[in-house]
Order: C-alpha cells, then sequence, then structure tokens
C-alpha cells in the first residue's frame, strides 16, 4: 500500500477539520457559563453530543475493509463527501434519537456551575 502526497493531505485536512471543530467547541465552553441562557447551555451539549456520535460513527467506518485498488483524486472525493455524509448523519442521529447524552451534561453543568 503505498501513500501518494494526496492521501498524506487529504488525511491532514480531516485531522485539522477535527481539531477545529474540537476547538470551536472548547472555546464555547471556555465562555462565562454563568451568563449563558438555558438555550445557549443545551445547545452546546447537543453540539458536543452530535461531535461525540461523530467521532464513534468515525471509529465504526475504520473496521469496514477498504478496497486495496481505489487510490487517486476518486479516492480523495469520496474520503470527502464520506465524512460530510458521516457529519450530517450524526447530526440527524441526535435529533431524532433521544440518546440522553446531552441532557445528562446539561443537567451536570447546571449542577457544577449554579445555573
Amino acid at each position: 500500500m503505498s501513500m501518494g502526497l494526496g492521501s498524506i493531505s487529504a488525511m491532514a485536512d480531516q485531522v485539522s477539520a477535527a481539531g477545529s471543530k474540537a476547538n470551536a467547541l472548547q472555546n464555547k465552553l471556555d465562555g462565562n457559563l454563568k451568563n449563558a441562557t438555558e438555550e445557549e447551555l443545551m445547545s452546546v451539549c447537543k453540539e458536543f453530543e452530535a461531535y461525540f456520535v461523530e467521532q464513534v460513527l468515525k471509529e465504526v467506518e475504520k473496521t469496514i475493509p477498504k478496497d486495496e485498488e481505489e487510490e487517486g483524486s476518486m479516492s480523495q472525493m469520496k474520503d470527502y463527501f464520506k465524512d460530510e455524509m458521516i457529519q450530517k448523519l450524526a447530526g440527524q442521529v441526535c435529533e431524532q434519537q433521544d440518546l440522553g447524552l446531552a441532557q445528562q451534561m446539561y443537567e451536570q453543568m447546571k449542577r457544577n456551575y449554579n445555573l
């Protein structure tokens, strides 16, 4: 299995995108939560829940065997759209299913920060 510059670049883009999402969530959490409304707090908790589900789905996707012959720009494009699809799927899962993670985090944060 050879790794070209394109596949290394695609991997770097994926790591960068995941890092920027994590940083955005961290910045929201680092803000002053005393001034946050209940809706803002729940929104942050739901965003984290969606991010968590997205990461779980990406790990599950890694268990699927890949076609070794597929390389080049088509593979990069497929990877890009696959990441977009996983992100949207994670959002839909969190909207349609009551996983309870966001609610648990919300209640815990209200207790810890006396909101």
